[in-house]
């Protein structure tokens, strides 16, 4: 049977300051948020909820702002800060209070180095764990709404008041297996990469998987539209496809426009963006056409070519046959751009990108070990 949950409404200061006092002695803390961001490049906090064994507090970020307290218990290194599918929800925190939350664990990362479900649900992990069906209806509720329903506050404190209960059991499953190492390499990373950093703007680009197709000067394009792009939307705070979607800057220095009147000729561009956006779309294309050859990206290997499949297949073995005999989903272990990014160093001649830390551990070796003999088989 569902607990019904002591719920503390908090929309002031004063009353955030004492919900922090009361939970400063608890080792765990169960955080969780609920926030929109249809309309805007940063997500909005409508809720911001935690708790450490007995009542759930339920703040209003529409209310009250983040306070001293509050920055302290995200960031107390004798706390441990308990999130499920934590990543959007680190970026609330990270805009809402400014700091990262440390230590972290994400429940879902648990699970995943528990079984070969890499993203499941809190819903049916608290079923897997607890056996207790918790209620879906509010998942798509409007949470800027006031005040929020009785349903909707049971809905939110839920999110939190099982999540403690349910580490207690994953970690006990961890040290069983000496998993618990592994989780922390996880979330660590999780926690140093919750902010979206300008730095990530220049990366973008990477993320395209039809780069290949492109030449190093149209790649150049690419880059640069796609890192003025995310600066942009950031500054107006708005939704990508607000702006530009990816697949017409991807278009757009396919074309390498050099007008006006072929910019609109490009596909998917309308004539309120060539108005809009125009001369700096093609001020960005022409960077592109000056750059000199030395300066140009190198564009990523075709993934259709045979040594390149021939590559990729033989690492997914090795990665398949670790993560069958750990009974773990294989991403865990490597994911796809992890495999091109050796792919594409072998095939260059280039030092290999290999893993590190535990995954380096189980994999490192073997996956050296295999490039070379299909390098010498070819």
């Amino acid at each position: 049977m569902l607990v019904t949950p002591e719920i503390c409404w908090i929309d002031t200061p004063d009353a955030l300051d004492t919900a922090c006092d009361a939970v400063s002695g608890a080792s765990v803390i169960a955080l969780d948020t609920e926030f929109f961001r249809e309309r805007t490049f940063h997500p909005v906090p409508a809720l911001i909820q935690f708790c450490a064994g007995g009542a759930a507090y339920l703040v209003d970020p529409t209310k009250v702002a983040c306070t001293d307290a509050f920055r302290q218990l995200l960031n107390h290194s004798a706390q441990l800060k308990l999130l499920h599918a934590s990543s959007e929800d680190l970026e609330v925190f990270a805009n809402w209070a400014g700091v990262a939350i440390t230590p972290l664990v994400d429940t879902q990362i648990a699970q995943a180095l528990l079984g070969e479900v890499p993203s499941m649900g809190y819903q049916k992990l608290v079923e897997l764990w607890l056996g207790e069906t918790l209620p879906k209806d509010e998942t798509r509720s409007n949470w800027l709404e006031r005040p929020l329903s009785s349903t909707q506050l049971t809905y939110a404190a839920l999110d939190v008041v099982y999540l403690l209960d349910v580490w207690t059991k994953q970690q006990e499953k961890l040290k069983q297996l000496g998993r618990l190492g592994w989780l922390e390499e996880h979330c660590q990373q999780l926690s140093a990469q919750a902010v979206r950093s300008t730095a990530a703007d220049g990366q973008w680009y990477l993320r395209q998987r039809q780069l290949w197709r492109l030449s190093a000067r149209q790649v150049d394009a690419y880059r640069r539209l796609t890192l003025w792009r995310e600066g942009e939307v950031r500054r107006r705070d708005l939704p990508r496809g607000w702006l530009i979607h990816d697949k017409v800057l991807y278009a757009i220095a396919e074309r390498m426009p050099t007008n006006r009147a072929a910019l609109a000729q490009v596909e998917g561009v309308k004539p309120p963006l060539v108005k809009r956006e125009g001369d700096t779309l093609l001020a960005l294309v022409q960077q592109a056409r000056e750059v000199a050859e030395s300066e140009l990206p190198v564009p990523p290997l075709s993934p259709m070519d045979p040594a390149f499949k021939k590559r990729m297949k033989a690492m997914k073995s090795v990665v398949n046959a670790e993560a069958q005999q750990l009974g773990i989903a294989p991403e865990m272990l490597l994911n796809r751009r992890e495999l091109e990014a050796l792919t594409s160093a072998s095939l260059r001649g280039e030092s290999l990108p290999l893993p590190s830390g535990w995954r380096g551990e189980r994999l490192s070796k073997a996956l050296a070990d295999i490039l070379n003999e299909v390098a010498s088989a070819s």
